[in-house]
Parts: C-alpha cells; sequence; structure tokens
C-alpha cells in the first residue's frame, strides 16, 4: 500500500470534520444522559423541594427543556457547519484535492475494497443526518416527525465507525503505513 503525504488542505478539512462530528457526538450524549430532561428536572424539583416552592411536572420539563435549549442551539450551529464542511469535501475533488477512491478496482486488495466502502457507507450516513438535520430546521414542520426518526436512526453509524477508523489507522500506523498518524496530523513525509 503506498504512503499518502496529506495536503495541507486535506488536512484542515479531515480534522475540521472530525471535531464537528466529535461535537455533535458530545451533544446527543448529553442531551441523552446528564442534560435529559428528566434528570434535569428532577434537579430543579429537589432544589425547589429545599425551599418550600414547588412546581408540576409539566412546568418542570418545560423549565428542563429552556436550561438545556442553548446546548442545542449548539448542536445546530455544528450541524450547519459540517453540512458545509461536507459540502466541501465533495467540491474538493474537481480540484485535485482529496480523490475518491473506487472500491470497484480490480488491482486493489480486500483491505482497500473495504476502507473505500466504509467510506461511502459514512458519506451516505452523514448525507442522510444532514439532510435530515436540515430539513427538521429549514423544512416544512409536517416533515419534521418523520425527519427526526429518520435523523436519530441515520446517527448510529457514527460511534461504530470511529471505532472501525480508529482500529484501520492503528492497524496500518503498526503494519504497512508507519507514520501514517504524523502525515495526517502534521503532513511530514515518511523518511
Amino acid at each position: 500500500m503506498e504512503n499518502k503525504n496529506y495536503s495541507a488542505v486535506y488536512r484542515i478539512i479531515h480534522w475540521a470534520i472530525a471535531i464537528s462530528m466529535l461535537l455533535l457526538l458530545v451533544t446527543i450524549f448529553l442531551r441523552l444522559t446528564w442534560m435529559n430532561r428528566n434528570n434535569v428536572a428532577e434537579i430543579i424539583r429537589d432544589y425547589l423541594a429545599t425551599t418550600d416552592q414547588s412546581l408540576s411536572d409539566d412546568q418542570l420539563i418545560t423549565l428542563a427543556k429552556q436550561i438545556r435549549q442553548p446546548m442545542w442551539i449548539w448542536h445546530i450551529y455544528i450541524g450547519y457547519v459540517l453540512a458545509g464542511l461536507f459540502s466541501i469535501r465533495f467540491i474538493l475533488p474537481f480540484f485535485g484535492e482529496m480523490k475518491f477512491q473506487n472500491p470497484f478496482d480490480r488491482k486493489i486488495e480486500f483491505k482497500e475494497k473495504f476502507q473505500y466502502w466504509a467510506y461511502i457507507v459514512f458519506y451516505i450516513c452523514i448525507a442522510i443526518s444532514l439532510v435530515t438535520g436540515l430539513f427538521m430546521e429549514l423544512g416544512s414542520k409536517d416533515l419534521k416527525r418523520p425527519m427526526e426518526e429518520i435523523h436519530v436512526l441515520s446517527l448510529y453509524y457514527l460511534i461504530p465507525f470511529i471505532v472501525i477508523h480508529l482500529c484501520g489507522v492503528l492497524l496500518a500506523e503498526f503494519a504497512d503505513q508507519q507514520g501514517i498518524v504524523s502525515r495526517i496530523v502534521g503532513g511530514m513525509k515518511k523518511r
């Protein structure tokens, strides 16, 4: 397998997409765990009990949603950034940067075919996530619920892809692509 040297444009887009996706993952993780509306409502209920005040369950849930709303707004903003970065990622091959590899090429090994197919599936899943997310924000309110269901389902690719990607990078680093990590970080060619 050929050792690639990654251009500055490639590295910037790669890391910007990676950071955006990790930030989106953090907002999802927080929403599902500590910042879950029921957890936040319970914290408010416990605090109000110490002050001899109370709110109805509906009021507590409404307040909890308002407390976590700024975090969710960041999720939306980062989604817009990712949509822009993803668009740039698909425009760059026309300028000779970040070319797509053909998984149907008979000259490549199984490992490379697997890698290329993994990226194709990854890009399709990102596209579904981004399109449904944009539709939820900018599209018809009548379709918001079905788009949200697809959006949530399409995000289940992210954790497995991150694990497969990191395992693949580590395998490559310690096998036939020594220096791949330093090249994607600093652009240095293997000596």
